[in-house]
This record gives C-alpha cells, sequence and structure tokens, in this order.
C-alpha cells in the first residue's frame, strides 16, 4: 500500500459516504476520533480530515488506514488532501512564537508590568499588528487568530510571571517565562528588537524575506530576539553580492581566505575545489541591525564549522571571542562556564585573522 496516495475522486467518495452515514456512524465504523487540529472544507462543509484521508485510501487502494497508521498533522493527511486539491483548515490557533511574545511582553512592561483588556486601544492594536506578522500561514488561523480578548490574555499570562506577582500564575507558557527573563536581564536590547520587529512588520520590511522551511537550517540558531530578525540576520548573509565584494576587498589588501575565528583556509585544504570559498557573518547585533545598509565592515569572513557554532546559542559570540575560546581548548586553558561565548557584545571588533 502507497501510504499518502489519494486521488481526488477518492476523497470525493469518502466524502460522500461520509455524507451518507452521518458524522457519528462514519467515524466509529472506521474508528476515527472526531479532529481536533485540522478539518477538510468542501463546498462549504467541514469534515474530520483524518478521517476522511484514511477512508480515501480505501478508494484508491483496496483498504482504509487505520488511525494508528498515520497522523492528522501537516505531514500525512493534511498533506495528501492539500496534494489532492483539496482546502485544509485549522481548527485552533497556532502556539504563539517568540517574536509575538516580545510584542505582547514590551506592551505588559510599558504597562508597569501588568496586563491589559481586551477593550484597551493598545491591545486592539496589537492584535492588528499580530495579524499582519508573517509567521502563521492562513490556514493554520482560525476566525479568532490573535483578536483583543487573545491579546489580552497572553498580557495576563506574561504578567502574572513577574517576580513582584504575588497572584497565582494563569498560564504555564515555558516562551512567556523565557521572554520575560529575556526582558528582565537585557530591557534596552529586548525593547531595540521589540521595535525592530514592529517596523519590519508594518514596512513590509519581512515580507520579502525567503520562507521559512521546516526542520530547516533555521532550526538550529538560538537568538532571544525571535526567528523574523534571525531570517532578515541570514537574509543579509547570504547576499552574494556582498559576500563577493567582501572577498575581493579582502584580497586586494593583501588578505587570505581564512576563518576569522579558526583560522581554516578552504583553498588550502581543498585545493582547486576551495579556492575563493569562504562565508560571510554578519556581526552587527540582531537588535541594532534593522534596515539600514549592510557594509563591508559588518561582514567577517568564517568557515562553515565556526558560523554555525556562533549561530548555535544566544549570546551569539564575535568571531574574536570564539576564536578565543578554541584557543582556549587547544591550550588546555578551557574557561569556566560562566566566561563561555565572550562577555562583549556580538558586533564588537574581533583581532586579526589566526593563522592555523
Amino acid at each position: 500500500m502507497r501510504t499518502g496516495d489519494i486521488t481526488q475522486d477518492a476523497v470525493l467518495r469518502a466524502i460522500a459516504e461520509y455524507d451518507r452515514l452521518g458524522r457519528t456512524r462514519f467515524l466509529e465504523d472506521y474508528g476515527y476520533g472526531e479532529s481536533v487540529s485540522y478539518v477538510l472544507v468542501h463546498r462549504g462543509v467541514q469534515y474530520d480530515s483524518k478521517a476522511i484521508a484514511g477512508v480515501a485510501h480505501k478508494w484508491s487502494q483496496g483498504r482504509a488506514l487505520r488511525a494508528s497508521e498515520f497522523s492528522g498533522g501537516k505531514d500525512h493527511a493534511v498533506a495528501w488532501l492539500k496534494a489532492a486539491g483539496f482546502e485544509v483548515k485549522s481548527v485552533k490557533d497556532p502556539d504563539w512564537a517568540r517574536d509575538e511574545v516580545i510584542l505582547a511582553c514590551r506592551l505588559v512592561r510599558d504597562n508597569g508590568w501588568r496586563g491589559l483588556n481586551a477593550d484597551d486601544q493598545r491591545v486592539i492594536e496589537l492584535s492588528g499588528l499580530l495579524r499582519m506578522m508573517p509567521l502563521h500561514a492562513k490556514s493554520t488561523r482560525t476566525e479568532k487568530f490573535r483578536n483583543p480578548n487573545g491579546v489580552a490574555r497572553k498580557t495576563a499570562d506574561i504578567a502574572t510571571r513577574h517576580p513582584d506577582y504575588q497572584g497565582k500564575p494563569t498560564n504555564d507558557g515555558v516562551v512567556d517565562i523565557e521572554v520575560l527573563n529575556d526582558f528582565l536581564a537585557r530591557p534596552e536590547e529586548m525593547a531595540a528588537a521589540a521595535r525592530l520587529i514592529e517596523k519590519g512588520i508594518t514596512t513590509g520590511g519581512f515580507q520579502d524575506l525567503p520562507p521559512e522551511t521546516a526542520g530547516g537550517e533555521e532550526d538550529d540558531y538560538s537568538a532571544p530576539e525571535g526567528r523574523l530578525l534571525v531570517r532578515q540576520h541570514l537574509n543579509r548573509e547570504r547576499n552574494r553580492t556582498l559576500r563577493k565584494k567582501k572577498i575581493t576587498a579582502v584580497l586586494s589588501k593583501g588578505g587570505r581566505l581564512a576563518c576569522e575565528a579558526c583560522g581554516f583556509d578552504f583553498e588550502e585544504v581543498y585545493g582547486e575545489r576551495g579556492d575563493g570559498y569562504i562565508e560571510c557573518h554578519h556581526v552587527v547585533p540582531l537588535h541594532e541591525a534593522g534596515e539600514g545598509r549592510t557594509k563591508l565592515s559588518d561582514l567577517a569572513l568564517i568557515c562553515a564549522n565556526c558560523h554555525r557554532m556562533i549561530h548555535r546559542r544566544a549570546p551569539w559570540p564575535t568571531p574574536g571571542e570564539l576564536h578565543g575560546l578554541i584557543e582556549a581548548r587547544r591550550t588546555g586553558n578551557i574557561p569556566l562556564p560562566e566566561q563561555r561565548g565572550g562577555t562583549s557584545r556580538p558586533g564588537t571588533s574581533s583581532p586579526g585573522t589566526p593563522r592555523p
């Protein structure tokens, strides 16, 4: 059986059987429960998407799938039904992303770390802003997506997690707590990040960014400032024109294309295959970068391994700080845990390119 290989006609026959038997009997006969995350929408009627996808296999391949054989989520039933040309929509809103919580947390901070009511104009404005944020696909949103009531509840969740709050917390959201702690530890930087996120949304600056892919490179990157600013950062680093100009500028001054953190030279190791290759890292901190023009001095030449290590965990070290950690490991002078990752902010100047 080719799991997931269902045709449009097979789905329509499953829908017809669903209509003939009725929802309760259809689900009972095939051993499915009610959909809790997604529904199939056909001619204005909603159907339990997982059950329809599973029963469609009977008409395509001779046997209906059991509920335990696949998921009703985006990787299985949703993807199969969409591939067959059908509309599938979420029946519950996606979890709040860090970027969204950052904007809500700034609002709570500006309100003296108190939650706000749904009829507060600031909540209404934030609701509109969140609806514009290019993080969640429209197919995953319900009609109540980030409405003022939901935004007000989120401000209450954050406010009740503040250390000075004396009552019982309203919610045990891990992201809420993490963002709140970031605001308490780095208030100016997080406020600046919130301003950049808001500006990117209102000006459309995030709309032209390459789409984020599930399981992609971004999943390995960690930054308190949220995913939109990380994507903007990565987009700058992948600018081929800037990278070429940076390489040309270094070579014209007699420099070599070696990693500024570990000294790795691609040509030296790989010969002709590595000639002219090196990655670029944008050293300006996320909360300062904004939409300004990127200067060549904002870029550092870095190897792929060191680039990954810089982005892997916040705070991001500069190439110079990572070089210091590498040298400490090489010499056996291992820094204490609180010293790892450097103490100066990303974007500070680094020492000259080290030799391997």
